[in-house]
């Protein structure tokens, strides 16, 4: 494997220990290295260099590469080959058409982030468990072996996805912990960290990160309101409901819902009251702007995003107003996702499959990072 030379802006990282990973609007990669079945072939022919072109030449500055311990290790620990040259080739192909890259450790054997919502509570021992986080922090070891190669201006480390642990408390102290161990290898890598409770904006609050480090980017999620972002998302109690959304204003009539099944109404009530538009957007985010604010880090917005089925005007108008509020608070962000079930790219027929929406999130502020 061939790691390229990335040098870009070196001499700021290395006079003042503040390195010059600036982002503004990206993707992630996701359903490749994460949450994927694909092996041998087909893994490696999904994401070609051609997909890293077509990024960077539509105007996206970064990626987020979400990747999974099971396809990293095996249940012993070992590395398996195969996805450490893939991630390899994606960093190189990034840096070889100017996008930088946040490597996110999206899914790991001892924590899954939809383990809660399907009652298993066995699969996240994460947070009562030494070993499963002195595991988490072996792995970064050796992904910080593998990558410390790279530019601390091209790559990032986002050291897990999603934590769902039952106290805030618990996530801070593995913060704290994941946080020393990383420092004392890579002093200057960027490291991106989100809150509790799959990232949500309204646990930002409770979120500490160690001050004085300004080699961190605070990252949140956002898909609200579920009912129109995860329309007919099978996955999803909302995504049940085939009635009618609005948006913006009242997002479901009070004739849709009493023509809805009665096994969804429960999920609906939020929704017969509450006017949604740019303002909500506005307030739900004040939360992750003000943790920004407190200390002075960048925010992130590391997933975003409408569901395929969705009616595209819809969609259009909510990211429309995203998009809005994330330049008017300078938050940087990458779309759920590339080419999977909310993205924009068919990899199947190679064309765009949502031609308008990339124009849509090509119309944000100028790129001042590339």
């Amino acid at each position: 494997m061939t790691m390229l030379a990335l040098n870009a802006c070196s001499t700021k990282s290395e006079d003042d220990g503040v390195n010059n990973f600036r982002i503004k609007r990206g993707t992630n990669v996701s359903h490749w290295l994460s949450q994927s079945e694909e092996r041998g072939e087909a893994r490696l022919k999904h994401i070609q260099e051609d997909d890293f072109a077509r990024l960077d030449s539509l105007g996206f500055d970064f990626v987020r590469l979400p990747i999974d311990e099971v396809q990293f290790w095996d249940e012993n620990g070992n590395k398996i080959p195969e996805a450490w040259e893939l991630m390899h080739n994606a960093l190189n192909w990034a840096e070889k058409h100017h996008l930088r890259t946040i490597v996110d450790l999206h899914i790991i054997r001892s924590h899954y982030f939809n383990a809660v919502n399907e009652g298993d509570k066995e699969a996240n021992t994460l947070f009562t468990s030494e070993k499963a986080q002195q595991d988490l922090i072996n792995m970064w070891y050796q992904l910080s072996d593998d990558l410390k190669g790279y530019s601390v201006d091209s790559v990032a480390y986002e050291f897990m996805n999603e934590p769902v642990a039952d106290d805030h408390e618990q996530w801070n102290q593995l913060i704290a912990k994941v946080h020393k161990a990383l420092r004392e290898r890579e002093p200057n890598r960027t490291l991106v960290i989100g809150s509790n409770r799959w990232q949500g904006h309204e646990t930002m609050k409770y979120l500490k990160v160690p001050e004085g480090d300004k080699n961190i980017i605070l990252s949140f999620h956002y898909y609200n309101p579920m009912i129109l972002t995860h329309y007919g998302a099978w996955w999803a109690p909302i995504g049940k409901y085939t009635g009618k959304v609005n948006y913006p204003g009242i997002l479901v009539s009070k004739e849709d819902y009493e023509a809805a099944p009665d096994s969804i109404k429960k999920e609906l009530e939020p929704y017969l009251t509450q006017v949604w538009d740019i303002n909500t957007i506005r307030e739900q985010f004040k939360d992750a702007i003000d943790a920004a604010k407190k200390y002075n880090l960048q925010l992130f917005c590391g997933e975003w995003g409408v569901y395929e089925p969705v009616d595209r005007e819809l969609a259009y108008k909510w990211t429309k107003d995203m998009l809005t509020v994330f330049d008017e608070f300078n938050i940087a962000w990458t779309t759920w996702c590339y080419d999977a079930d909310f993205g924009f790219w068919d990899q199947k027929k190679h064309d765009f499959k949502d031609k308008p929406l990339v124009d849509l999130l090509m119309e944000s502020k100028g790129l001042e990072n590339k």
